[in-house]
């Protein structure tokens, strides 16, 4: 094979949210430019086993619950273990999205963003301060944070923890980029708009293909692969000078 396409030989790379998805088009990528995935799951172990089988056993799995505040850290050390003690790349994809009214319940309100944060960006934080002291030890790493098109647009009024949880996420990507790239660390986020995934299609059910595409000028949803190939690009040795940058996936549905 080529050099571009043996890009990652060699790198152990963690990918959250692993097991369907963005997370598995990810994951198919990076073993397909010979990088070693380690597969984060929560729940769905036979999904994640699917997978490894899917790009020849060449990874692994690992469990963790990253609702829970222990669980990021639970989850590094594990991913250590299983992978031989160094990790090249943190991708952190994990993430959810809730929807409550603004008129719901003062309780269900608070809990609602409480847990949304928690997964969507406190444990990206704290796998991202995890991996920069990893990193400080072994001659440097990369993080790569999966953001959103909400965090920089704004989003519904329906599911407002969403685009903020996102929008909080950038900025971590950007203050890293500019406090730890000097120590060979490189942090980048990625914004997509809408993606091909179950969620989406859950939405066209409902909606109808032209409403979820009628913001998008290219016409379309980008598919997962379109996603998996940024985030592969953006972890070759050679790109260092992307450190910092935001990059949108959103078929010019916004422009900044």
């Amino acid at each position: 094979m080529s050099d571009v396409t043996r890009a990652l030989g060699g790198q152990v790379v963690l990918v959250t949210g692993a097991s369907g998805g963005i997370g598995a088009a990810i994951v198919e990528q990076l073993a397909a430019e010979g990088a070693r995935p380690v597969i984060h799951y929560s729940r769905d172990v036979q999904g994640a086993l699917q997978l490894l089988q899917r790009i020849g056993g060449n990874g692994w799995t690992v469990q963790g619950d990253l609702s829970d505040e222990t669980g990021p850290e639970q989850l590094w050390h594990a991913a250590l273990d299983v992978s031989g003690g160094r990790i090249h790349a943190v991708v952190n994809n994990a993430g959810i999205r809730t929807e409550i009214p603004l008129d719901a319940p003062a309780s269900s309100w608070r809990e609602a963003w409480r847990r949304e944060f928690q997964v969507n960006f406190f444990a990206a934080a704290d796998l991202c301060r995890e991996a920069v002291a990893h990193y400080r030890a072994h001659g440097g790493g990369r993080i790569i944070n999966m953001a959103s098109r909400a965090a920089q647009r704004g989003y519904a009024a329906d599911a407002l923890p969403y685009g903020s949880s996102k929008a909080a996420l950038i900025n971590l990507t950007k203050s890293l980029a500019r406090s730890v790239a000097s120590e060979g660390i490189v942090a980048v986020a990625i914004a997509p708009g809408w993606v091909r995934t179950e969620m989406a299609e859950q939405f066209i059910a409902q909606h109808g293909e032209a409403a979820a595409v009628a913001d998008i000028p290219v016409g379309r949803m980008a598919s997962p692969a379109e996603v998996a190939e940024l985030v592969a690009f953006t972890l070759r040795p050679s790109q260092v000078s992307l450190n910092g940058a935001t990059l949108d996936v959103n078929g010019g549905s916004y422009i900044r």
